[in-house]
């Protein structure tokens, strides 16, 4: 260890380490506290979800715990390892909430990094109980010890890695931004007919469509609309490593996928789940669970498959555009539609017969290939950001740990020169692959 380091607990560097309520509280639908729990913990920031219940001050107050800047949450139930900093929110904390109370002699922004490290994450799942919902007792939390080095170099080594988290949040930010204009574009042409030449085209009186368009069903402008299968005999299993198996959760809502959420099988596996092979320009519609996550297939995640709760939308691309279909998908008319159908089911789900017969709006060609060419340039754009990301977060992921353990001295790297680490870390991550 380099010199001025220490082993030490995080008992040791903290005021109070607890956890949340033990119990159910009483909730209230207009209280103004919410009752969060490690679900609710995602890189770095509380979440405040729709379903997230709320407490009126009454029962806040019988539950509430010390909490300040201080504080950073650790989720240890259920989900293990979710990581956030208490920013002052109006929330109280449940059982799979840890909270560490951070002495000041401790940068926080490092022990974020040391808890988000592999490390930890394993240590974290080795010393959890149970077997089917796995918790993460308060002793264990206490007993794990990290390498502390002076607090100027605590600081220098979560500057270099919160550099790789703000490239990675400038990114999602730059993709975000690009999806809000292919909706809009989406909406603007084929919701309200403001479409490329809109003025001069007349309407049919009894469609009240555009001249060229028709109204049709979506399984007459697929090839084919099935789902997956999850393995689950012993010639079906899942792997550490392989072809990448695509479940709801490895996408977001906005249809970004979540590379480092894929679960994985083996080839004699995706042999033998031959229908739900994908392929590129693959349309992934979530269909239980949770409903009309939207996605779009692209060849940096091939081979791939997935599962009952994805169906797999491939349109016959002779006739509509994929990137058409992507969208009238993920459009307000369909989550509306789809809230109404899952409404009267007693499981929320969608069939695949359904979504085969809901009816949309076929342009005309030369509309559709305008649309097409727009969103094929915005969709391939964010592959690049995305690979690009994938890129920074390996690269983070390799250099944390030899940060962590004064490996890499980071005395000797020049201040403020993003540039070497990140240079350094991707040669790391190339190397790793060879």
């Amino acid at each position: 260890m380099r010199e001025g380091w220490k082993k030490v607990t995080l008992k040791e560097l903290s005021t109070k380490i607890g956890d949340g309520l033990h119990g159910t509280p009483k909730y209230d639908d207009k209280g103004e506290y919410y009752f969060i729990n490690g679900n609710n913990l995602i890189n770095g920031n509380i979440l405040i979800k729709s379903d997230t219940k709320r407490l009126n001050e009454n029962e806040y107050l019988k539950i509430k715990k010390d909490l300040s800047d201080r504080t950073i949450l650790v989720a240890i139930n259920g989900t293990l390892g979710n990581i956030g900093f208490y920013k002052g929110e109006p929330i109280a904390l449940g059982k799979s909430a840890c909270y560490i109370n951070l002495k000041n002699e401790v940068d926080k922004n490092y022990i974020r990094y040391v808890l988000e490290g592999q490390h930890f994450q394993k240590y974290a799942y080795l010393f959890a109980t149970g077997s089917t919902i796995k918790n993460l007792g308060l002793k264990a939390v206490r007993n794990y010890r990290v390498n502390l080095p002076p607090l100027k170099t605590q600081r220098k080594i979560a500057s270099i890695l919160s550099a790789y988290d703000d490239l990675i949040e400038n990114n999602l930010m730059r993709i975000k931004l690009l999806e809000e204009r292919a909706q809009l574009t989406y909406e603007e042409w084929f919701v309200r007919f403001k479409f490329p030449g809109h003025e001069t085209t007349t309407f049919n009186e009894e469609t009240g469509l555009p001249e060229g368009w028709e109204k049709v069903n979506l399984k007459s402008l697929c090839k084919k609309i099935t789902k997956g299968t999850t393995p689950t005999s012993l010639k079906k299993q899942f792997t550490t490593e392989g072809i990448n198996f695509i479940k709801a959760e490895s996408y977001s809502d906005e249809g970004f996928f979540k590379e480092e959420k894929f679960a994985f099988i083996n080839e004699e596996t995706n042999d033998l789940l031959k229908r739900s092979q994908l392929k590129e320009l693959d349309v992934l519609v979530s269909i239980a669970g949770v409903l009309g996550r939207v996605a779009m297939v692209y060849e940096r995640i091939l081979p791939a498959n997935t599962n009952q709760a994805v169906a797999i939308v491939r349109v016959n691309q002779s006739i509509i555009s994929p990137y058409f279909i992507r969208y009238f998908l993920a459009s307000e008319y369909m989550n509306k539609l789809i809230n109404i159908i899952s409404g009267q089911a007693a499981q929320p789900n969608i069939n695949l017969t359904q979504l085969g017969l809901f009816f949309l709006n076929k342009p005309s060609k030369e509309i559709i290939n305008k649309f097409h060419d727009l969103a094929e340039q915005i969709f391939k754009t964010q592959s690049e950001i995305i690979k690009q990301n994938q890129l920074l977060k390996e690269a983070r992921d390799i250099l944390l740990p030899r940060l962590m353990s004064g490996m890499i001295d980071v005395e000797k790297l020049e201040v403020g020169s993003f540039k070497y680490e990140v240079n350094d870390s991707l040669g790391m991550v190339a190397e790793k692959k060879k």
